[in-house]
C-alpha cells in the first residue's frame, strides 16, 4: 500500500497468523485505549453542530475523496463530478483516470478486487450506498458509458464500467439481471453481452485483504465495517499518509456517533470528516503519554526540524561520544587541536 501509506513503506502483507482480522473488530473506535468517550461524542457534536439538517449526504463524493487522496499521489486522476459528453449535465459518478491502461505496482496495492484487475484506462464507477442496486442502476451506467466514449472518441477498450454496492443486493435481483459470484469473493460478472463488460462489487463481500479494506470502510453492514477498520488497525494507522488517516478515522467517528438516529439526515461532506478526524487524532493523542507518542515514529522522524547542535545540546559530554571507538575520538581531538593551531596563526 505505498500510495496509502507513507512514502518509503513497502507493500504490506496481512499475516493472519500474527493479525486475526476478525479479532480486530472490538473496539475499533478506540484502538489508542483512550479512555473518553465522551470527550469524543464532544468533537463529533463541534464539527456537525453547523451542518445542514435537510442536507443529503453524497456518498459517491464522499468515496472520490478518498480515492483522491490514495490515488492522486500516485499518478491517477479522480473526478467526483463531470460531464459524460458535451454539454451535458454533471453525473454523479466517479471517473478514474490512469496514463497507461496498467496499473502500476502501486496502484493496484490500493485498489479493490475487481478495479485492480482492469486494464482500462477510464474506469468509471456507480456508487450506491443508500439505494439497493437494480434494472436502473446497470441501464443508467451503460448509458453513462456509451456517452462518455463516443463523445471523446474512445474505444470499447479504453473504458469500463463498475457498480459498487455498500448493501448486499437480493438474490432475486442478481438473479433477474445475470449476475453470478467470480472467481473472487465480492465480485460479480455477467454473461449477457450488454452487461458483459460491468462487474458489480459488494463491499459486504469483498474479503478484508489490505488493497480491500479502505473502500471495505463504506460497507453497510456494521460487522464487514469493524473488520475493515481492524485489518486497518493491525496494519497499523500511524503508517497511513496523514490525509487518509484523518479521513478514514473521520468515517470511523461518524459512523459510531450515527447510533442516536439525529446524524442520518444531516449532510456530511469531505470537509466535515477530515476536519472530524484530525480532532479525534488530537484529543486521542492528548491522552497520551509523550512517549507512546513518540514510539509511533521512526528515530529520523522524530528529529525532523532539530539541527545537530540542538540535539547534542540534551546529552552530557559522556553520552555525546558512547558509541565511539577510542581511536575515533583520538582523531576528531587531534582536528580541533589542528584547527586551534591555525586560528592561533
Amino acid at each position: 500500500m505505498i500510495g496509502a501509506f507513507g512514502k518509503n513503506s513497502a507493500t504490506v502483507n496481512i499475516s493472519r497468523s500474527r493479525c486475526n482480522i476478525r479479532d480486530q473488530e472490538k473496539d475499533p473506535e478506540n484502538p489508542q485505549g483512550f479512555e473518553n468517550p465522551e470527550g469524543l461524542e464532544q468533537v463529533h457534536k463541534k464539527i456537525m453542530k453547523n451542518t445542514s439538517e435537510s442536507g443529503k449526504t453524497r456518498w459517491h463524493i464522499l468515496l472520490g475523496r478518498l480515492f483522491t487522496e490514495l490515488l492522486t499521489p500516485t499518478g491517477v486522476s479522480v473526478l467526483t463530478e463531470f460531464p459524460v459528453m458535451t454539454g451535458s449535465p454533471q453525473a454523479d459518478i466517479l471517473l478514474l483516470r490512469k496514463k497507461s491502461g496498467k496499473w502500476t505496482r502501486e496502484q493496484a496495492d490500493i485498489l479493490p478486487d475487481g478495479i485492480r484487475d482492469s486494464s482500462a484506462q477510464h474506469i468509471l464507477i456507480e456508487f450506491k450506498y443508500t439505494e439497493s442496486v437494480t434494472k436502473e442502476t446497470f441501464l443508467q451506467i451503460l448509458g453513462y458509458e456509451t456517452f462518455y466514449r463516443r463523445s471523446r472518441s474512445l474505444a470499447e477498450t479504453d473504458v469500463q464500467s463498475f457498480v459498487i454496492s455498500a448493501r448486499t443486493p437480493e438474490s432475486r435481483v442478481l438473479k433477474a439481471l445475470g449476475y453470478l459470484p467470480s472467481e473472487k469473493k465480492g465480485v460479480y460478472r455477467n454473461d449477457l453481452w450488454m452487461l458483459a463488460g460491468i462487474p458489480l462489487l459488494c463491499l459486504n463481500e469483498l474479503p478484508p485483504e489490505p488493497h480491500n479494506v479502505l473502500v471495505k470502510c463504506f460497507a453497510s453492514r456494521k460487522k464487514e465495517k469493524m473488520a475493515a477498520f481492524g485489518a486497518l488497525r493491525c496494519l497499523g494507522f500511524g503508517m497511513l499518509r496523514p490525509q487518509v488517516q484523518w479521513f478514514v478515522k473521520g468515517l470511523l467517528r461518524y459512523w459510531i456517533s450515527e447510533k442516536g438516529g439525529y446524524m442520518e439526515t444531516a449532510e456530511l461532506t469531505p470537509e466535515k470528516v477530515m476536519e472530524m478526524g484530525k480532532m479525534w487524532a488530537d484529543l486521542i493523542l492528548s491522552g497520551l503519554p509523550p512517549e507512546e507518542v513518540l514510539s509511533r515514529y521512526k528515530p529520523e522522524e522524530r528529529l525532523r526540524g532539530l539541527g545537530p547542535e540542538e540535539v547534542l545540546s540534551r546529552y552530557k559530554p559522556e553520552e555525546r561520544l558512547r558509541g565511539l571507538t577510542e581511536e575515533e575520538i583520538e582523531a576528531y581531538l587531534l582536528k580541533i587541536k589542528k584547527k586551534g593551531t591555525k586560528k592561533r596563526r
